[in-house]
């Protein structure tokens, strides 16, 4: 892989461990500034929020940007963000760097994915998408937990200093190794806008919403479905995370390589698979080994869509002739299907079906996604387009 997607993964590698880490931070946030759990639990949502509405807002201020300085700017923003949670004096200047923070995600991710497939020969851009992803499951399965102990070792600012120091190097790695790249044409605002009326685009970032959405249904509620009805201890959860992200780890980087040889048949094994593993979770709950392994398969098989997902999408709307905004959007879309995946579980439960209902909701979930992605392949076998196949120069 070239040396310029390198900056990309340790970019997304800090993005990612901006994002997942304030789970592990919460207590301390929550102690310094006197304030409860579900308050300093804002500190999580404003970021989310963040990323759904900030991707298009900086994608249009920095439109007619050449790419890699957008990256830059993106970063010099990440570093900005969290510097300025890692010094707030009160609360509500650590909810404005968070907030500032969430800014860069889906336009860093958006762009970023562009730049990576253009960085590779046609038939390796989904493994290229997928590698800068990497950094983003190393983010769950390193990350999360180093910078969760670092902040009871030392202090929750500890981390994001840390993180800041991260931003530096990922800036440092984009401004070094990334190439320039002049835009042909210089986008549109109407017809970036008009990518999201195509029933392609629109079809995929469905798919975007409901694959992920499926695995963020069961593992949100995974700490009491396993101690209440696996018969798991507290503190076994922590590993349970663990193998989730090591899940999404494999799942990525299998899911990258094999849909550069069959990006549509690639997608729908995998929700399949996803579904599957699902039902299997709900029906083998008790089994501590069955569910063990049931969390592995089901984030492996869910991650694996995700970088195929985001190649269909940007292929797309590249076809429709406006890939920036839609790509970034898409982003925001990921985490909308985690919030609606945590909604979903979350209502199942409290209608009485139990812990282990988000299993079978999430399976429900997949397979919604995978009529999507059938529809999406029929439409492009009739020969209006060949989504994994096209890519126009830019």
């Amino acid at each position: 892989m070239p040396a310029a997607l390198w900056a990309l993964a340790i970019a997304a590698f800090g993005i990612g461990t901006t994002e997942f880490v304030i789970a592990g931070l919460l207590p301390n946030v929550a102690m310094e500034f006197a304030i409860s759990i579900p308050m300093a639990g804002n500190m999580a949502t404003s970021y989310a929020l963040g990323v759904f509405v900030g991707a298009p807002v900086t994608i249009i201020l920095g439109a007619r940007l050449p790419r890699k300085a957008m990256l830059a700017w993106l970063l010099v923003l990440f570093i900005i963000g969290n510097l300025v949670t890692a010094m707030a004096p009160s609360y509500p200047i650590a909810l404005l760097g968070r907030v500032i923070t969430s800014l860069t995600h889906g336009a860093f991710f958006g762009i970023g994915s562009i730049m990576a497939a253009d960085l590779v020969a046609p038939n390796r851009r989904t493994s290229a998408i997928a590698f800068m992803f990497t950094g983003l499951t190393l983010a769950t399965l390193v990350g999360a937990p180093a910078g969760t102990w670092l902040a009871q070792a030392v202090s929750w600012r500890a981390t994001f200093f840390a993180i800041t120091a991260i931003g530096v190097v990922a800036l440092a790695g984009v401004l070094w190794l990334v190439p320039h790249v002049e835009r042909h044409e210089r986008p549109h605002l109407r017809k970036e806008l008009a990518a999201f009326a195509d029933i392609h685009v629109l079809l995929a970032m469905g798919i975007t919403i409901l694959g992920p959405a499926a695995f963020f249904t069961s593992i949100t509620y995974v700490a009491p479905m396993m101690t209440e009805m696996a018969g798991f201890s507290a503190g076994a959860v922590t590993w349970l995370l663990a193998l989730f992200g090591l899940g999404l780890f494999v799942g990525n980087i299998l899911g990258g390589r094999l849909a550069d040889l069959a990006l549509m048949p690639l997608l729908y094994t995998t929700l399949a698979a996803q579904a599957a593993a699902l039902l299997a979770f709900y029906f083998l709950v008790e089994s501590q080994v069955a569910s063990a392994l049931c969390i592995f398969l089901m984030s492996a098989f869910g991650f694996a869509t995700v970088a195929p997902i985001q190649k269909l999408v940007t292929d797309n709307a590249r076809a429709a002739g406006a890939p920036n905004l839609a790509s970034s959007v898409n982003i925001g879309l990921f985490n909308l299907g985690n919030a609606i995946g945590a909604w979903a579980g979350g209502a199942v439960i409290a209608v009485g079906f139990g812990y282990a209902a988000p299993n079978w909701a999430g399976a429900l979930l997949s397979l919604a996604a995978l009529i999507l992605a059938l529809l999406s392949g029929g439409l492009a076998r009739r020969g209006r387009r060949s989504p994994a196949s096209t890519h126009p120069a830019v």
